[in-house]
């Protein structure tokens, strides 16, 4: 009976912790989306459309694969697809060779990763945007594209007037309140001191405030009191590791390739502790991408020391890397792919690489642009550099070449007396074996190296739909031509150089604009674009358009301070609203699109196991390093230090919702899946927690009522209620009557408090 009270008690926590959490589910019709674009489109451009869309001098069948309608239709057989139900879908028999039609062709068969792939489309309902009927193939009209909003250069647009100028801190309240009184919605109370350094703490550096933080702000009556915990929050060394691992997210870091067994990347760190001091020293942003983009080819002189300037290259040296195999052209053009994918969307906000095979359909990125993009990476390598200093490096080889040459001289000398020996005629080659351990004792320092890129530039041709194997038109090295203000020069190179230049030149519309927007998704819950890595026409359009001009114009005069952006938008009053919920405003805004509230957020996992950590006492603080595997037992620096693989990704990590190591992310999705629930309730994780919070409380307080008042101001921030400490003291005298559970009164109380909702819920 012990064991099932403390199950029920833990799991009436649990229910908290997941009551809320599918309300702020990831967007199923976006990946869906997303998915149709990457997986199934490309194949049916390059396989099918030949016979079947448009551009084919004669539909076969009657079937057209080129538009949504098209695929429901069918042909002459029937509906190619039944959304939701592959059994039924024709055009799955047909690529598997089920019946008698057979796609592509009687003797061409699609690979079985292809298939699963069609599979996993229908089963997701086919979700497909292209509308309408097909159409004859348009070329693209640059001048006319220009004229969509994320293409127009952004410029700072007058401080609307609005009716209650009281509330208005800086102009980012006056634009919010526009809209708002636009739409008759009445934003809520703001929030209490007690929340407001909670939520604050918890964005900018990932960690509880402590109970003397708490309470010096809320002893501070002055204006500026608020400001002031954000200076403070801004200039610790805590604050790097919160927001680094938001860009590592982007830069899809990982500590392994992406094969097909384990393949660490032993420097791979350097990167991660680079971008966090980064972020700590605020680094402008456009020296920030430069650096990551091509710090090796920026003269010794610019942008700071060399061994800097070849770390930061991980962004793009970390990416992908897969066996040549037997087309080595193929997985040339696959890692391309995915240097290029990662850089357009996390940097521009464009998702260029849907241009690979064809024209993209909805932006005005033609194909050949996307190969003139990818020259930057034509002929690059992706390899491990040396950042000891040259002299070190000579030392080394030359260690290592005399070391060399003693196991040749071995070797032969083994060749020339083959099978046994007395020890007299041993004397020449036990000497040997003796010069070289001396040898490797007298080990110089082994060599700083990391991982990045070098080389790049060469102009290359279009692959047409995709293939490699049939080369087109050759595409002139440069820029995407939609983001140039005026017509680049002809150039037979496009360098990373080259490209760090336009992608940072004040005449690009996009690049402040987006890492704006990223910084406003995570402060609001959600971007002024929601679709923060798709500013395209499939994107979703910004709800304060004139609002993200105006912070995309000042973030830039202000030399790209990322810091600045985090005061000016936590320093208004819209940031400082509370999480009060209206039933009048959500029936006119149920998404809270207009900020009437403070969006409550569930903490991601590295923050939800670092507050763990810190609530129980075991937090080690220590800063940077080699990654450890976060099932180590005794692992408990921050979640951040962790090893991330792409090939096996540690359990705790994918069951909550850490992003996919192989592909740039946006945005973490918030999920609720059984696995949640008992790691919760059984990991070795929240018990060792859970006992070293008892632990911490026994020593801290005599009394229980003391400590159960304790448990709540450092794991809550906030006093425990008279009804909570009542409730608390029946549990622990309930509890104490079984002799048989596993966990002490006291620990399983403390289990209960670590996996409450109001620990991973923030306000």
């Amino acid at each position: 009976m012990t064991d099932i009270r403390r199950g029920i008690t833990a799991a009436l926590a649990l229910m908290e912790l997941f009551s809320v959490a599918a309300a702020h589910a990831g967007d199923p019709d976006r990946r869906g989306v997303d998915f149709f674009e990457n997986k199934v489109r490309p194949v049916l451009v390059e396989h099918c459309y030949r016979c079947h869309s448009d551009e084919a001098k004669k539909v076969r069948g009657g079937l057209r694969l080129d538009s949504a309608a098209g695929l429901l239709k069918g042909g002459d057989s029937g509906p190619a697809i039944v959304p939701g139900e592959p059994a039924r879908s024709l055009l799955l028999k047909a690529l598997r060779h089920e019946g008698e039609l057979k796609m592509p062709s009687e003797t061409k068969k699609l690979p079985a990763a292809v298939l699963a792939d069609f599979e996993t489309w229908i089963k997701m309902g086919a979700p497909d945007p292209r509308q309408g009927k097909p159409t004859a193939k348009s070329a693209i009209n640059l001048e006319e594209s220009r004229k969509f909003w994320a293409f127009q250069h952004p410029v700072a647009r007058p401080t609307p007037t609005v009716k209650d100028l009281r509330w208005v801190a800086n102009e980012i309240d006056a634009f919010v309140l526009a809209e708002q009184e636009r739409r008759g919605l009445r934003r809520v109370r703001p929030a209490g001191k007690r929340e407001l350094i909670r939520r604050a703490t918890f964005d900018l550096i990932g960690l509880p405030p402590t109970p003397e933080e708490i309470e010096a702000f809320e002893k501070d009556p002055s204006p500026d009191a608020f400001a002031r915990v954000v200076d403070r929050l801004l200039a610790s060394p805590h604050y790097g590791e919160r927001w680094g691992r938001y860009w590592l997210d982007l830069a899809r870091y990982a500590d392994d390739k992406a094969l097909a067994f384990p393949t660490p990347w032993p420097h791979a760190y350097r990167y991660r502790d680079w971008v966090v001091r980064a972020f700590n020293e605020d680094m402008p942003y456009d020296r920030f991408l430069r650096l990551q983009l091509a710090g090796d080819l920026i003269p010794e002189n610019e942008d700071g020391d060399r061994e800097r300037k070849l770390v930061a290259l991980g962004f793009q040296g970390l990416g992908a890397e897969y066996h040549k195999g037997s087309v080595p052209e193929q997985v040339k053009a696959d890692e391309l792919d995915d240097r290029i994918d990662t850089l357009t969307r996390g940097l521009l906000g464009l998702t260029v690489a849907c241009a690979r095979c064809h024209d993209h359909k909805y932006d005005p990125i033609p194909t050949r642009d996307y190969y003139s993009l990818a020259a930057a990476y034509n002929g690059a390598a992706w390899n491990v550099l040396t950042l000891s200093p040259p002299a070190e490096v000579a030392r080394y080889k030359a260690w290592e070449k005399t070391g060399k040459e003693i196991e040749a001289r071995i070797r032969k000398w083994r060749k020339q007396h083959p099978g046994s020996l007395s020890p007299e005629a041993r004397k020449p080659l036990d000497a040997m074996q003796a010069e070289l351990q001396r040898h490797r004792q007298s080990t110089p320092p082994a060599l700083v190296q990391t991982h990045g890129v070098s080389g790049g530039g060469g102009a290359m041709r279009v692959a047409l739909r995709g293939n490699v194997k049939r080369l087109g038109e050759p595409a002139p090295p440069g820029f995407l031509r939609i983001l140039e203000s005026k017509p680049a020069p002809s150039r037979t190179r496009f360098t990373r150089l080259d490209l760090a230049e336009a992608i940072c030149s004040p005449d690009n519309p996009l690049t402040a604009r987006v890492i704006v927007n990223r910084v406003w998704q995570h402060h609001f819950g959600r971007g002024i674009v929601s679709t923060a890595s798709n500013f395209g026409k499939l994107g979703d359009r910004p709800t304060h358009p004139r609002l993200l001009d105006n912070l995309a114009v000042h973030f830039v005069q202000s030399g790209w301070s990322i810091k600045w952006l985090h005061r000016r938008m936590m320093l208004s009053s819209a940031y400082r609203l509370s999480a009060e919920h209206d039933a009048g405003n959500a029936a006119i805004d149920p998404d809270n699109a207009y900020l009437w509230r403070h969006t409550p957020q569930r903490l991601d996992i590295e923050a939800w196991r670092d507050a763990i950590l810190a609530v129980s006492g075991q937090l080690d603080r220590t800063f940077g390093g080699p990654p450890v595997s976060l099932a180590e037992p005794g692992h408990v620096r921050r979640t951040l230090y962790g090893k991330v693989s792409r090939l096996e990704p540690d359990k705790m990590l994918v069951a909550f919702d850490f992003p996919d190591a192989n592909v740039s992310s946006a945005r973490r999705s918030v999920t609720v899946v059984p696995q949640q629930q008992l790691f919760v309730l059984n990991s070795e994780f929240m018990i060792a927690s859970a006992k070293a919070l008892a632990q911490r409380l026994e020593k801290a307080a005599d009394k229980d009522e003391e400590r159960i008042a304790l448990a709540h101001r450092w794991a809550f921030g906030r006093t425990a209620t008279e009804s909570e400490i009542k409730l608390a003291l029946e549990f622990l005298r309930s509890a104490a009557a079984g002799p048989d559970d596993k966990l002490t009164a006291w620990q399983q109380l403390a289990q209960a408090i670590l996996a409450s909702n109001e620990l991973v819920w923030i306000d």
